[in-house]
């Protein structure tokens, strides 16, 4: 015969060495299987294939150098969204997860941040570095508005209705900074490297230090990086306060 079986066990001490695991929040991206966005892959794809349209058509058409063209903000940046772009139009097209959101992110800051110099320093009668209208070609101006407004405006629509909402965080803006300041480097030195009275010596009025100095450059530089910093910290206060395009309701 075996013997009953106790009513109440005594708690057993605990195994030497043995650590209890806290409980663990595993996230819906790997669990979830992403579905097709075909529609969706083939909205970014037109997104990319209009920015390469009118960097091509800028480096075309321009009357300057095409290394010359290569160095500026805007076409550098348009060519960093139709990449970003492509990658992503393939990860909806074939039920990929997406990228992260600091990458789709920072390429989206870098063409709104483009146009917004574009418009409010460079196009704006107002401004002090306001460039003549009418000096360049109907393909350069093409060109202008598919960069300054129509890439910008058609990847804002993509980020608002297409991609989930909260996915970008306040630490990832000061990080989205070190391009611009890389790029402040860059034209800096490339301004100091090319003999004085080069055309297109410095890419940008408010970036000329034979017109202005170091001082007042620096200045601007440093007021362009502030507006630049609160662009980005809007981005990310849009993204947490936004609704969610891609969230089913129950």
């Amino acid at each position: 015969m075996t013997a009953p079986i106790p009513r109440d066990i005594p708690d057993l001490p605990p195994i030497p060495g043995h650590v209890v695991l806290p409980p663990t929040v595993v996230p819906a991206r790997a669990v979830l299987i992403p579905a097709r966005r075909r529609p969706v892959a083939a909205f970014r794809g037109l997104i990319a294939l209009l920015a390469l349209t009118g960097v091509a058509i800028e480096l075309l058409a321009a009357d300057i150098p095409p290394t010359t063209a290569l160095s500026h903000f805007t076409i550098q940046s348009g060519i960093l969204l139709a990449l970003i772009m492509l990658a992503s139009a393939r990860c909806a097209w074939s039920a990929h997860h997406p990228l992260p959101g600091a990458l789709t992110g920072a390429a989206l800051f870098y063409v709104v941040a483009a146009a917004l110099v574009h418009h409010v320093l460079l196009a704006h009668a107002s401004s002090p570095f306001a460039t003549p209208d009418g000096t360049g070609t109907a393909w350069q101006t093409a060109a202008t508005h598919i960069l300054h407004t129509a890439v910008p405006v058609a990847a804002a629509l993509d980020w608002l209705l297409l991609t989930p909402a909260g996915r970008l965080h306040l630490r990832q803006a000061p990080v989205w900074l070190l391009y611009p300041l890389a790029y402040l480097a860059f034209s800096l030195a490339r301004g100091e490297l090319l003999l004085p009275g080069t055309q297109d010596r410095y890419l940008y009025p408010f970036l000329d230090v034979a017109q202005h100095g170091y001082k007042i450059v620096l200045g601007n530089a440093l007021l362009i990086g502030l507006a630049l910093y609160a662009l980005a910290v809007l981005l990310v206060a849009l993204d947490h306060i936004r609704p969610d395009p891609l969230r089913r309701p129950r």
